[in-house]
This record gives C-alpha cells, structure tokens and sequence, in this order.
C-alpha cells in the first residue's frame, strides 16, 4: 500500500486530517520527569497512546532527539506507533537535502532504520537530491515548498524569469509543478505548505491537485485551521494539518495526556467543520 493510500486510510478510519507533531523538549516535560532526555520516549508513547485515534499521521522532528542523544529511543517510538496504531503513517521529519551517495544513506536511515512512511526533504538540489528516496517503493517524499515561517519568502517568493516581458511564476510554484509533474515518477511525492499562507496554499492545490499536503503553522504558529483546510481540502487529495507544541504541552502537569486529547479532539473537529461541503 502506497504512502497516499494509507494517509486515505488513516483519514477515513479515524475522520482526522490532524498531524501531531513529536517535538520533545524535555524542559517541557511534566513533574518529575522535567529536564530529563532519558523520559523522551515516555513522553511521546504517552502522548501517541493518548491520540492515536484521533490523527491522520504522527510527525516526529528528528532533531529533537538528535540533540539529546535520543536516536535510540526515536527507534523505539516509531516502533510503538506501529504496535498500538499501526493504520497511522508516520512522517519523520528530517528535511534533508543532499545528493548521490549521501542521500542514499538519508533515505536508508529514513526508511530502513526509522522504518518512516514518508520523510520530509528540501529540493533546493534538485531532482537529484529526491531520486535515492524514490527507490523505495510505497513510501513517501514531501518536498518543502511554501513554507510557514517569514523568511521562506527570500527565495520561495521570489519570481523566477520569463520571456517578452512577461513576469515567470514564483518559485515555490515551480517547485509544486515539478512535484506534480516530471518528479514525480512513482506518484510518492507531496508538499509543505505553511498554514500560515493560505493563498499560497490554494495556489500550490490548483498545480498539484492530486498530491497530498503537508501543511504545519496551526496553533502556536498562529496558523488559521479553517482557511487552511477551506484553502487545501478540494478535490479529494489528503491533507495533514500538523499541530506540535500546541497539543505536547496543553498541560504541564500529571494530566498531560488527557490534556494533549483534549486539544488534538478539539482541533480535529475544527479542522473538520471546515472541510466543504458535498
């Protein structure tokens, strides 16, 4: 089953287009396990325990368990994502972006060591930096595109050169064409789009419409969960609205589970409310 298939999968068995993001920051952590990188895993498997039903996908950043060490216990989570809500994909979110060799060795960890239905990667390498990962059948590749913070305009924004005086598209749109079309081989790609450009967003849908949506910038970002989904929800292809900080740290005491439910449910039916109609 294809990467897209399971995102269909997930959507319709748990009605979610909600991604939690897996940031752990042990600072955060609640009570006694505050400031400790050995209680990541329990962190996270709480938190996966406690919304897994409610989710279109799990996102976990690989730098968060990077930077403490934590690898290990990455392995360990996506390990249990499998044994408790094996209908969920999981995204890992690792953006990377490199050629030949090297990008092999990327898409190996990524799907052989992590064993991650899709990963997120830059394409500013070109196809070349896309190809290794495409090797592996059924799974997913999720290019960034528009991304959500200010400073993606320096370059996403910026207009590519066209002819008789004409102004060239933009060129994160470039990116979306080629990502719709010549890329993608094996139909595993899919985009980022920041949630906190909603008309990029709707222009990204109208040249890719069949590809699925990664779309982070709800909630602490400050992204509009019901313009995102009225911008990216048209014509049946997935969406994954990806809430991080926002449901990991609804409460900073012993109830942070229920409360990360509470908030992913909440999201979750806000998303849905949005979705159109018919």
């Amino acid at each position: 089953m294809s990467f897209v298939d399971n995102l269909r999968r997930a959507e319709q068995r748990n009605h979610s287009l909600l991604c939690v993001g897996l940031d752990p920051e042990p600072a955060k952590f609640p009570g006694a396990w505050a400031g400790d990188p050995s209680k990541i895993f329990d962190f996270c498997a709480a938190i996966v325990d406690a919304t897994h039903d409610l989710v279109i996908a799990f996102k976990p950043q690989i730098a968060y368990f990077a930077a403490q060490r934590a690898e290990e216990q990455l392995e360990r989570l996506i390990a249990h994502i499998r044994a408790v809500a094996p209908q969920v994909p999981v995204i890992l979110d690792a953006k990377r972006g490199d050629i030949g060799a090297t990008a092999e060795q990327y898409a190996r960890e990524a799907f052989e060591r992590y064993r991650a239905d899709a990963v997120t990667l830059s394409p500013f390498m070109g196809f070349d930096s896309i190809a290794p990962y495409l090797a592996y059948p059924g799974k997913g590749a999720i290019l960034l595109c528009r991304t959500s913070n200010p400073g993606g305009a320096d370059l996403q924004g910026q207009r590519l050169a066209a002819g008789g005086g004409q102004p060239g598209e933009f060129l994160y749109e470039r990116i979306a064409r080629l990502a719709n079309g010549a890329w993608n081989r094996n139909g595993q790609l899919g985009l980022v789009v920041g949630a906190t450009y909603p008309a990029e967003i709707e222009r990204v849908r109208e040249i890719a419409p069949t590809l699925p949506l990664l779309i982070p910038g709800i909630g602490a970002q400050g992204g509009d969960a019901e313009a995102t989904v009225r911008a990216g929800a048209r014509g049946g292809a997935p969406i994954v609205v990806s809430s991080s900080r926002a449901v990991l740290y609804a409460s900073a005491g012993d109830d942070f589970a229920d409360a990360a439910r509470r908030v992913a449910a909440a999201t979750r039916d806000t998303l849905n409310a949005a979705r159109p109609q018919g």
